[in-house]
Order: structure tokens, then sequence, then C-alpha cells
């Protein structure tokens, strides 16, 4: 099938790109201009590298049209600054998507995958870990724009028979993750630990998250192309247990013993005490369960990095 993966050149859309070429599928990237592009292609890969605004319709037109598959991986928001400005949210995020589904609509594409947010979508949790139907009650504009979206997936899912399906992750980590962004304590911690630099924890660091390696992630992408889920359209997808920010910077102490002691300041009120997702619904309807653990995973984000010879001031 000819798939389109919206932010396709960056952390999960680059993976994703990879995984579906070596089951034999057509790929066509969107992303945003000037892009680094995350590998070179040989000319006998079947793929596009599309250059647009996800919030321009002739280029979101142009992208869909000849395709079978959306992964929608695209957002133009983060958590921790989407309540700063959450029109900008809706507007590029919620309406982008629109002209996206009905773009979709007219093409008849088969399936609308949309990657969601497992970690912001249900807010402080009732309890842990959380089932899909927990209740849905985000406390960040970013949270409440992944809801609205599946919102709209199921309205067009209902009128116009546009099939898709939700992947509500947990906090992926693993190759090719920004090690210099805002989020992403793993790949983030990681870096600081190998240059000798002062990890920054906001709170305690008894906040406690869902991590999951990129790899589990795309099998999971994978596995629900050609699957027929019936009426069950969202799936939690994590590690299906929690580690604090002490505990992750505890494991990158057994890797690096050298590294700095972390200093920490004023929690954010952004930032839930505890998220662990309940994956047993997406093993029990398509058989996916994580086999990547946390303590591999490091590992190998590790030796990722001096791969790419990052500094590692031991």
């Amino acid at each position: 099938m000819k798939c389109l993966i919206l932010g396709g050149g960056g952390f999960l859309g680059s993976h994703l790109c990879d995984a579906l070429l070596t089951y034999g599928h057509t790929i066509r990237i969107f992303d945003r201009p000037n892009l680094k592009r995350f590998r070179k292609f040989s000319g006998d890969e079947p793929v596009e590298w599309f250059e647009g605004d996800f919030v321009n319709s002739e280029d979101l037109v142009r992208s869909v049209s000849g395709c079978d598959i959306i992964y929608h991986l695209v957002s133009t928001t983060l958590p921790k600054t989407s309540n700063d400005n959450p029109i900008y949210d809706i507007e590029t995020n919620v309406i982008g998507t629109l002209r996206l589904l009905e773009k979709a609509k007219e093409e008849r594409v088969k399936k609308v995958v949309f990657v969601s947010s497992g970690g912001t979508i249900y807010g402080i949790p009732d309890e842990v870990p959380i089932k899909e139907n927990h209740p849905t009650e985000p406390i960040c504009s970013y949270g409440i724009g992944k809801l609205a979206i599946e919102k709209y997936l199921n309205l067009y899912n209902e009128l116009y028979d546009v099939d898709y399906c939700v992947l509500r992750l947990s906090n992926p980590y693993g190759n090719r993750q920004n090690i210099n962004g805002s989020q992403g304590a793993v790949s983030v911690f990681l870096n600081k630990a190998m240059r000798n630099e002062i990890i920054e924890i906001w709170g305690d660091g008894s906040v406690v998250r869902d991590y999951i390696h990129v790899n589990d992630v795309v099998r999971a992408m994978v596995m629900i192309l050609d699957l027929n889920q019936g009426d069950k359209k969202i799936f939690n997808i994590g590690s299906g247990y929690g580690k604090s920010l002490n505990e992750i910077v505890s494991e990158i102490n057994k890797i690096i013993p050298t590294m700095r002691a972390p200093e920490y300041s004023s929690s954010r009120a952004l930032d839930v005490p505890t998220n662990i997702l309940d994956i047993s619904l997406a093993k029990e309807i398509f058989g996916w369960v994580p086999e990547v653990t946390f303590e591999e995973g490091l590992k190998m984000t590790f030796n990722w990095m001096l791969s790419r010879n990052v500094i590692f001031n031991k």
C-alpha cells in the first residue's frame, strides 16, 4: 500500500518509514521544509519526500492524493508550552486535522492512524494503570487538542465511513530522538550525563511516567495497518509499568558512574503525579506486547549516542 507519514522525518516517523519499507510498502513522507533528512534513500527504495506546512491546505491536499493509509504524527505544539497559546494549538493542530480528514474522505483513504497522547489525554488518573475507558480530563491544551482530534476521527467514521485507529502513546524514547529538546527525559538526561552536564529536574523527581522504546511503538504501528479492529478504535501503547525521574537517573548512573548529581527546581502545574498505561487491550485485540526492557532500551540509546559521536566525558 501507499502510506503517507505526516511527520515522517521526525523521531517516530523515521523509524516507521524504515519498518514499512521492510514490509514492501510505498512511502510518502510529509514534513516541514528544510528538515535535515534522517538518512539517504537508495534509488530503488519507493520513498517520496514532500515538504510543506501542515496548516497549508494546498500542501496537505498534495500530500494526501493517491495514498491508501495516513499516519498522522504531526503536532505543532508541546505539552509544556501549549497552555501559553491555546488558540494556536486549535488553529494548527485541530483545524489542520479537519482539513486532512476532508481530503481523506474525498480520496477514500483506507485508514487514518493517529498518534495521540496517553501521557496527557487522561489528566490526573483516578487509578493506575490507566485503561482506555478511563475519564479523559487533560490539564493542558495539548491533551485537549489530541482528544478533540480523536472525537473528529470518530465523527468522520460515523458520517463518512473513514476508518481510523488511535494509538495513545506513553513516553517513547530511543535512537534519533532529539537529545537537546525540552521533552524526552530519557534521551535528554542521558545526553547531559554523557557530557558531564547537570541534569535539571522539575519537582523532587518523584513524577512517574510510562517509558516505551521506539522499536516497540513502531511494531504496534505496523501491526495495526492491516487489522480490522471492528469497534475497537483506541489503544494504549506503553510499557505497562512506570519509572520515576529519580529512577531514570539511577539507571543512567549504572552506565555512567561518573555522572554529576541532578539539580531540582519547582514542580510544574502541567505534570500529573503518575501516568502508567494499561496495555491489555492491544494484547487482546492484535497480540501486541512490548519486547524491549527499559534497561535494554537505555543501553541501546547510549550506544547510538556513542555511534553519533556524542561527547562522552568519562
